[in-house]
C-alpha cells in the first residue's frame, strides 16, 4: 500500500469500500445523483462517452447541485477510467456515485486499498491461459517496475513531481530498453539480483517531493491483512516483501488461499457485501493488530534470516530461463537515421526527415510491449497519462489555499476538504467550489479527488 499511496495520492487507512452493488432501479439512482439518466444502463453500469458528453465543465452561473454533479461524474471517469477500469474500456458502474453522496464521508473511505485490491484480482485473474485482457490501474503496475528496475526505466530529464506516477508524463525517453518479451526476461534473470531497488523512496530527490501528511503513517504500509472491495478480495502479504521497509526478511509464512473467494463475482445478485466478507473486514478494522515482526536490518549481510536462503533454492524460483539461455545477449537493429548533411531545394545544406536504414546491428532501447497480455487502455490512448481533458503535466502541492502561478496544463493540489485545518471556506464548502472563470486563456475549476485533496487546473496569472 506504499505504492499506491505514494504512487496515486490515493487514501488507505480508512473503512472498507462496500455495500450493496445491485439494485431494481439504477435509473432512479442515476437521476437522485447525477441529476440525469442514459439511455443505456448495462447491468449497473454506464457508458463514461455519456458522463463526457452529458456533464460539461460548470459556468460561471453554475448552482451548488450543477457543481457537485460535475464533481461526482469527475470523480466516475477516474475511477472506471484510470483507477478500477475494467475490461470493457469505457464503462463505469453506478455502485460508486453510491459513495459520493457525502463527500466527506468518502474522504474517510480507504480508496488506495480498493485499487490495489482491484489490481490484484485482474493480475490473478489474466494468468489463466484463456484471459488476454487485464483491467485494474495498470499505470500504477508500470510505474511500480519502472521505479525498482532501474534498467527498464524509460529515461526522464525532469524533477520528480507528486504524485509519483506523473513522473511519466514528462516527455520518457525509450531509447535503449527492448521490446521483445523474450529479451524483458533476459535482462530481469541478468541484472535483477544485482540492481532491484527494494527503497526507490528513500531517494532523496523523491522524497523531498513528497508531502509530510503521506509520510506520517508508515505502519498501515506494513499490515497484514486482506483488502476488501465488495466482491474482490486479496491479501496484502507485506510478511513476504519486508526488505522493502528495511527489515530483515524472515522465511514467509504459507500464503492464504482464496480460491474460493476467487470465483465470487458483483453478478453474485443481491448480495450485502459487507455481511457476506465480515470476517474479512474484520480482520481489517482490527489492521494495526496484523503487523508481521519487523527487525531492522542492521548490516547488509543480515538482511536475510539466516535460514532463509535454503529455504529459498528449495521452494523458490531465482530465474526464469536456463543457465545456457541466461549468457545470451540482447541486439537489436539501429533506429532509422536521416544523412546529417543533406542538401535542400535551394542547394543550402539543412537537415532532412527522410529515413535511411543501417544494416549494422548494435543494442538499442525502445518501448517494451504488453505482451502476450493486451494492456487495457480504458477509453483513453495513454495509461500513463492523466486520462482528462487536464493532464497531469506537474502537480504542486501547496498546504494552504492560495493561489499562484502555473502554466494553464498544470493542476494545484489544495488540502483535504474533510480534514479540517486552516483550508479557506470557500474551499471547504461546496456552495464555493471554484467554478470557470476566464483568466488570460485558461479555465479554472475544481473538483474533489478520492485522495482527500481538492484538485484546481489553475491558470497562468500574466503579469
Amino acid at each position: 500500500m506504499e505504492d499506491v499511496q505514494l504512487q496515486l495520492g490515493l487514501s488507505v487507512d480508512g473503512s472498507v469500500l462496500t455495500g450493496f452493488a445491485q439494485s431494481a432501479d439504477w435509473g432512479a439512482i442515476c437521476y437522485d445523483l447525477l441529476g440525469a439518466i442514459p439511455n443505456n444502463i448495462y447491468g449497473g453500469r454506464i457508458d463514461m462517452s455519456w458522463l463526457r458528453e452529458t456533464f460539461p465543465v460548470p459556468g460561471d452561473d453554475s448552482i451548488k447541485v450543477q457543481r457537485v454533479r460535475y464533481a461526482r461524474t469527475y470523480i466516475l471517469q477516474i475511477i472506471g477510467g484510470y483507477l478500477m477500469s475494467d475490461k470493457s474500456r469505457n464503462l463505469v458502474h453506478l455502485r460508486w456515485p453510491l459513495k459520493l453522496i457525502d463527500f466527506r464521508a468518502a474522504g474517510e473511505l480507504s480508496w488506495g486499498s480498493a485499487v490495489l485490491a482491484t489490481l490484484y484480482r485482474e493480475m490473478c485473474r489474466v494468468t489463466q491461459p484463456n484471459k488476454i485482457k487485464i483491467g485494474g490501474c495498470l499505470a500504477l503496475l508500470q510505474s511500480w517496475v519502472w521505479f525498482r528496475f532501474p534498467f527498464l526505466r524509460p529515461r526522464v530529464n525532469h524533477l520528480y513531481t507528486f504524485p509519483l506516477v506523473t513522473r511519466w508524463n514528462h516527455s520518457p525517453s525509450y531509447r535503449g530498453i527492448p521490446t521483445a518479451l523474450e529479451d524483458i526476461r533476459l535482462l530481469l534473470d541478468q541484472r535483477s539480483e544485482a540492481r532491484f531497488q527494494w527503497t526507490p523512496y528513500k531517494d532523496p530527490a523523491i522524497r523531498v517531493v513528497i508531502p509530510d501528511e503521506f509520510l506520517q503513517n508508515p505502519n498501515i504500509w506494513h499490515v497484514r491483512v486482506p483488502l476488501v472491495s465488495y466482491a474482490t478480495v486479496e491479501m496484502h502479504q507485506t510478511d513476504r516483501v519486508l526488505l522493502q521497509f528495511r527489515f530483515r526478511k524472515p522465511i514467509p509464512v504459507a500464503p492464504e488461499v482464496l480460491d474460493d473467494e476467487h470465483k465470487i463475482d458483483l453478478r453474485r445478485s443481491d448480495t450485502h457485501w459487507p455481511l457476506f466478507h465480515s470476517e474479512y473486514i474484520e480482520i481489517w478494522e482490527n489492521r494495526y493488530d496484523n503487523i508481521p515482526t519487523r527487525e531492522p536490518i542492521i548490516v547488509p549481510e543480515s538482511a536475510c534470516d539466516p535460514a532463509y536462503m535454503p529455504w529459498f533454492k528449495i521452494h523458490g524460483k531465482p530465474y526464469l530461463l536456463s543457465e545456457e539461455e541466461r549468457r545470451q545477449q540482447i541486439y537489436a537493429k539501429k533506429e532509422r537515421r536521416g544523412p546529417l548533411n543533406p542538401r535542400t531545394r535551394g542547394g543550402e545544406e539543412g537537415l532532412s526527415t527522410m529515413p535511411t536504414q543501417s544494416s549494422a546491428p548494435t543494442e538499442q532501447v525502445t518501448m517494451p510491449t504488453p505482451q502476450p497480455l493486451q494492456i487495457m487502455l480504458s477509453a483513453y490512448s495513454n495509461p500513463y497519462m492523466y486520462p482528462f481533458s487536464t493532464p497531469m503535466l506537474s502537480w504542486n502541492v501547496w498546504p494552504g489555499a492560495s493561489h499562484f502561478q502555473m502554466t494553464p496544463t498544470q493542476l494545484t493540489i489544495y488540502t483535504s476538504l474533510f480534514a479540517g485545518g486552516t483550508t479557506r471556506d470557500t474551499v471547504r464548502e461546496l456552495n464555493s467550489f471554484p467554478i470557470p472563470s476566464t483568466m488570460g486563456d485558461a479555465n479554472t475549476y475544481g473538483v474533489f479527488i478520492l485522495s482527500r485533496w481538492v484538485i484546481f487546473p489553475t491558470p497562468t496569472i500574466r503579469s
